[in-house]
């Protein structure tokens, strides 16, 4: 299973993937959420939709809500040994600034055989405590990672996906 940064999501819809331009790209991940191959933590899932843009609007859509949101408790033990991965001692501007990319983090870890953390951010290894990257903290508790191009690619999206996978 691919867990969701919700950078991938603002990336896609900044960058490449414009909702209305490239409606393909985002049937096709509420699809594959419906197959359980990608999904988005709960506290993730309420940081995306905490917004007032397009992508925040297209995930409150139940259909995509449900396709996508990781229906699972998070475990706050793996949530404190990955923020102890960032630092053992951050303070509370710092705890800010690194959001919920521990909950991200902590589901990976909850199954790392089975899921891998999908995020825009690149490794800069030589950051420290609330500057530190996921790729980075992902590396340190040995939980798999990639970038959204590369689960593109595991998971064979086209803009002709629904011929693909049979979904017409």
């Amino acid at each position: 299973m691919h867990l969701l940064d919700a950078n991938v999501l603002i990336t896609a819809k900044n960058q490449y993937y414009p909702i209305q331009r490239v409606p393909e790209f985002w049937e096709w991940l509420s699809y594959i959420g419906t197959l359980g191959a990608a999904k988005i933590p709960l506290e993730i899932v309420e940081e995306i939709i905490g917004g007032n843009d397009d992508v925040a609007e297209w995930l409150r859509a139940k259909q995509n809500y449900e396709a996508l949101c990781l229906d699972e408790e998070v475990d706050l033990a793996l949530v404190q040994a990955v923020t102890d991965r960032y630092a053992p001692d951050l303070n509370d501007a710092e705890l800010i600034q690194i959001g919920r990319d521990p909950f991200l983090i902590a589901y990976g870890l909850a199954a790392p055989a089975h899921r891998k953390v999908v995020t825009a951010e690149v490794s800069k290894p030589g950051c420290r405590r609330a500057n530190r990257r996921v790729p980075d903290v992902c590396n340190d508790l040995n939980v798999s990672w990639c970038n959204s191009f590369q689960m593109m690619a595991e998971l064979n999206f086209s803009t002709s996906w629904k011929t693909t996978f049979g979904a017409e």
